[in-house]
């Protein structure tokens, strides 16, 4: 019976735990990740790099979990065609929908609410949703395909009928219309508004009225059905279940969008994944 050199075993072992390192152990496999850029989530830098919500708790997520993101920027459309099609792994702070339950799985970490945006001198009488409706002059801008939440999507559904809603494809160009008061009003989550009325400078300018405060959005990191084990599922859940308890999401969302509205992201948190 030959004999193996007394080096083997370990030899073995070292090869076998580089082989697992290399795969995004303990995930298996390296996890694709899409970004999108919205305001506080995940923005450009001037010197060019990215920050935000986001981008924290992934790179929170992947030095607990021991898990390996592959990431990368991808429009919010072709991260949801990318997702369906199995081309992707994973995406951030998404909101489940019954068509988007049928390929990908949420594990809540926000929740967050419209605000209608006004023009301080347009304000004035503006005190509740029919108050806008009854006036045929003014306008709202929104970003095409988003949901904003059943009162104020059956309002949008009042006003379209009427022309009033002006459907833009991206967030920027709403801010910039309703800076250049090509819009009267617009709505937006904290996450979004804190960051571009700072940028666009409208701070002092405007009204941000909260008129649905029952109606929260949930966000959750969203993982493709057929390409994450429920091993990986249920281990990313219980990592991000434990950077609430802790602590850690309130202060990732206070460092960006300040005290006030990062407590009010956790407001209401579902403790049950999607």
């Amino acid at each position: 019976m030959a004999l193996r050199p007394s080096g083997f075993i370990p030899f073995v072992l070292a090869c076998s735990l580089v082989s697992t390192a290399a795969t995004g152990a303990p995930c298996g496999k390296n996890i694709s990740l899409a970004y999108y850029e919205l305001g506080a989530l995940y923005q450009r830098t001037p010197n060019g790099e990215h920050t935000g919500i986001d981008k924290d708790v992934v790179d929170e997520l992947a030095k607990r979990s021991g898990c390996a993101f592959d990431t990368r920027l991808e429009s919010r459309v072709r991260i949801w065609t990318q997702l369906e099609t199995g081309k992707l792994d994973a995406t951030v702070s998404g909101i489940a929908s019954p068509e988007r339950l049928k390929f990908a799985q949420f594990i809540p970490y926000f929740t967050a609410r419209n605000r209608l945006i006004l023009h301080r001198e347009q304000a004035a009488g503006i005190v509740d949703l029919n108050a806008f409706l009854n006036d045929p002059a003014l306008r709202i801008g929104v970003v095409k395909g988003f949901r904003h939440g059943p009162t104020y999507d059956a309002w949008l559904d009042r006003l379209r009928a009427m022309g009033r809603v002006q459907e833009i494809a991206d967030i920027d160009d709403v801010y910039r219309l309703f800076r250049h008061q090509r819009i009267d009003a617009m709505l937006s989550l904290p996450t979004a508004f804190v960051p571009l009325l700072k940028r666009y400078a409208l701070e002092d300018k405007v009204v941000t009225l909260d008129w649905v405060p029952n109606e929260q959005l949930v966000h959750g990191l969203v993982l493709s059905r057929s390409q994450i084990s429920p091993q990986t599922f249920q281990l990313l859940n219980a990592t991000l279940r434990k950077m609430r308890s802790d602590g850690t999401l309130l202060r990732i969302y206070n460092r960006h969008i300040g005290a006030d509205y990062a407590r009010q992201m956790l407001n209401d948190l579902p403790d049950s994944p999607q």
